[in-house]
């Protein structure tokens, strides 16, 4: 079995992998003075157990980056999955410094693309099996990307340099993250990046309709779970047509992972018709019920 957590942070992201292998990988990270002690307990618990710890930053804005200081120092990070940027702010954070040094350490940084290959992420071997994480985005060579990432240089926004990854475990769920890539750019490059059919996406941009992914990507994409982030709910895009998790309601979200199966747990008491119930039980959390991939 392999665990996916989704903390409920506010407006931010962060979220864990627990792979049913010598894995274990962070996807961005946003902790502040109510979360930030639970969070990193919970964090450097499950990563020490693991062989390989990776984390993987989508893109360095505050809100995604947030307390990676007090992260490295909880973990010590040695794998720092990025896009290669040159992104740089006004006022610069503690931890934007941070992300900026395991950015540019040729030691710790890996710099991920589009279809991009290394040990144990996605190659497997005598040693260590692989963790089943893909990177669909981005194109370096794509002129969108690279108007983008000429934008974070200068200071502007650099939520069009996110990464798109996806996670896939053999005979289960299918997992797609965006970042907070905007909608007007997806539609962009909707043609450059692999659309085939997941089980559960996490919507863009906390789930703003800045980042409503477009209707002909969706329907290539053909999720049967859309989770929606903490953005308020009158920016929110509700996914009309799709089966929907609003996080905001649901508090942290927990997707045990099994063979043809997501069994889906809350932190706070909610309820999913289309869910499948098993009668499933985790300490400490509410059962919302069972996803059939």
């Amino acid at each position: 079995m392999s665990v996916i957590k989704s903390f409920a942070v506010g407006v931010g992201d962060m979220f864990y992998i627990n792979h049913n292998t010598d894995n274990f990988t962070i996807i961005d990270c946003f902790l502040n003075e109510e979360n930030t002690d639970v969070i990193l307990n919970q964090i450097g618990l499950l990563s020490r157990s693991k062989g390989i710890t990776r984390f993987i930053s989508t893109h360095p804005d505050e809100d995604h980056i947030c307390g990676l200081e007090a992260l490295d120092d909880e973990i010590n990070i040695v794998n720092f999955y990025v896009v290669k940027n040159n992104a740089s702010k006004e006022e610069e954070t503690e931890s934007f410094k941070k992300y900026c040094e395991l950015r540019d350490d040729p030691k710790k940084a890996f710099y991920i693309y589009k279809g991009c290959q290394r040990r144990w992420m996605n190659q497997s071997d005598e040693e260590r099996k692989a963790s089943g994480i893909h990177i669909l985005w981005p194109d370096r060579s794509n002129e969108h990307f690279k108007a983008a990432l000429a934008e974070a240089e200068a200071g502007g926004s650099p939520n069009n340099i996110s990464a798109i990854i996806k996670y896939s475990v053999e005979d289960g769920a299918k997992v797609i993250w965006f970042g907070d890539m905007h909608r007007e750019f997806m539609e962009r490059i909707e043609n450059d990046f692999d659309t085939s059919p997941v089980d559960i996406t996490f919507a863009p941009h906390h789930g703003r309709r800045t980042g409503r992914i477009p209707t002909s990507v969706l329907k290539k994409l053909s999720p049967k779970i859309v989770i929606l982030g903490e953005a308020a709910v009158e920016d929110l895009d509700h996914y009309t047509g799709y089966n929907r998790i609003p996080q905001n309601v649901a508090g942290d979200i927990i997707l045990q992972c099994v063979e043809h199966k997501v069994h889906i747990f809350t932190s706070k008491p909610c309820t999913a018709a289309f869910l499948e119930n098993e009668n499933r039980t985790l300490a400490g959390a509410y059962y919302l019920g069972t996803l059939q991939v």
